[in-house]
């Protein structure tokens, strides 16, 4: 038997969805149901301690969304099942999207309610992305929004992603790289991420090439000869003996060219300022102190906080996982079908009905004054896939995302730069439109008849 491969190919991403996708969609096929339908995609609330999120994977999941197809072996299974009858089988071989994307350029600061993406195609074509794109979007947007809040805490200094061996899987690993990139961090040592994602490939060495040889000064010299300018794990033994160490070997070998020590452990802010101290009294200023260990953003600004003379972050298992906020809110709404605006009535579960767009306000220093929800007009969220073809002017806009991400944070109130939990204020609102079509439609239909 072949073994099943642990990766998911992009060939197969029109099975990965929800069991009743598809019987909806048999259902919808069976009932004659094939006018056009809008979906929203957005959170309902902020996840605890997130002021804002960053926008990312919509533009990929919208993408994606237009090579989907269901080939004879995925039918064949589909079959096996014996939920399907074969005339609907038939048709969604011959299944393709061919509706419209809208997604907010990848990078934007986001908020409660504001749609990411909205899906306007035959009902049946539109309900088929939810769970894919909401699975892209959920774990992008969550990986970008945690970097961000890294990136901002260490104030200009560079970040390098270290998280992929304790990520959830290796997709969300490879995945997360992209994220990352967008969110401005300088580098990944996760290889295949990074050369997927065109995120420059940083990394040091691990403390088991240090044990392995029998004298750690041997050690440094060996690696720093093979690789000119690397940086060197100073903390296996003793640390500050290992700074010492990196300085006789670049007294001994100034053809090395190190270019940075790296402290892994204990206390990182005391370490650096001594290691820096020991570095500059041996006339090398230029060598850098990378810091690493279980690092968030919190302890990067604390370390900042005191001063400490840490020049690149290596930012591992906080980072990869989100932990303190590792999911959002997110749902995929219908809220128009065949030209009339619908409202979900479920208590708690109320959203703004009908096909719309996003409005940004800026005050007279450019900076983020308000949002207003509209129906729809002059977009922030844009046409990215016109009658299932992907508009490729629009699709470069991903490209820029890291560029739009530095842009947005200037722009960003300071209340929403805040890492600490709480109401930064930041107004969104509904047009009066909006406003007025939400309210007739709040008293559920009667459905008695």
């Amino acid at each position: 038997m072949t073994p099943a491969p642990f990766a998911v190919a992009d060939a197969d991403l029109a099975l990965l969805t929800d069991l009743y996708q598809l019987t909806m969609l048999q259902a919808y096929w069976s009932e004659g149901m094939q006018k056009r339908a809008t979906f929203s995609l957005f959170f309902r609330r902020l996840p605890p301690g997130r002021r804002f999120m960053l926008a990312c994977g919509q533009q990929h999941a919208a993408e994606l969304a237009t090579r989907l197809r269901f080939d004879a072996h995925h039918l064949e299974r589909l079959a096996g099942t014996g939920l399907f009858d074969d005339a609907f089988l038939h048709w969604l071989g011959a299944w393709r999207f061919r509706g419209d994307i809208w997604t907010l350029p990848e990078g934007t600061p986001v908020f409660a309610n504001q749609p990411f993406m909205e899906v306007e195609a035959p009902i049946a074509e539109a309900q088929l992305l939810e769970s894919l794109v909401m699975n892209l979007v959920q774990l992008e947007t969550v990986l970008a929004s945690k970097a961000v809040r890294v990136v901002m805490a260490a104030r200009g200094r560079p970040v390098v992603d270290f998280g992929m061996r304790r990520m959830h899987g290796i997709d969300a690993a490879v995945r997360g790289v992209r994220a990352y990139r967008t969110a401005g961090l300088e580098g990944t040592s996760n290889v295949l991420g990074g050369l997927r994602h065109g995120l420059p490939l940083r990394g040091t060495m691990a403390h088991s090439y240090i044990l392995a040889h029998d004298d750690e000064r041997e050690a440094f010299r060996a690696f720093a000869r093979r690789y000119p300018g690397t940086t060197l794990l100073v903390d296996t033994h003793d640390t500050l003996a290992g700074v010492r160490k990196v300085i006789e070997l670049m007294a001994e070998a100034p053809e090395t060219g190190v270019g940075a020590i790296r402290l892994d452990s204990g206390d990182l802010g005391q370490l650096a300022r001594e290691a820096r101290a020991l570095l500059d009294a041996a006339g090398h200023p230029e060598v850098k102190i990378v810091a690493s260990s279980g690092l968030d953003e919190w302890q990067i600004a604390a370390l900042l906080e005191e001063r400490a003379p840490i020049d690149v972050f290596g930012v591992g298992t906080e980072m990869g996982a989100s932990s303190d906020a590792p999911v959002i809110d997110l749902s995929y709404k219908l809220v128009e079908y065949a030209g009339t605006p619908r409202l979900k009535h479920s208590p708690g579960k109320v959203n703004p009905p009908g096909r719309k767009q996003l409005y940004r306000r800026y005050d007279e220093a450019g900076r983020y004054a308000g949002d207003t929800l509209a129906l729809p007009g002059e977009p922030l969220l844009r046409p990215l896939v016109r009658g299932g073809e992907v508009t490729r002017e629009e699709m470069a806009l991903a490209a820029g995302a890291r560029e739009r991400v530095q842009e947005a944070l200037a722009r960003l109130p300071a209340a929403l730069r805040e890492l600490d939990p709480g109401d930064a204020g930041y107004p969104v609102a509904l047009s009066p439109g909006l406003d007025a079509l939400g309210r007739r439609l709040q008293a559920p239909p009667d459905q008695s008849g």
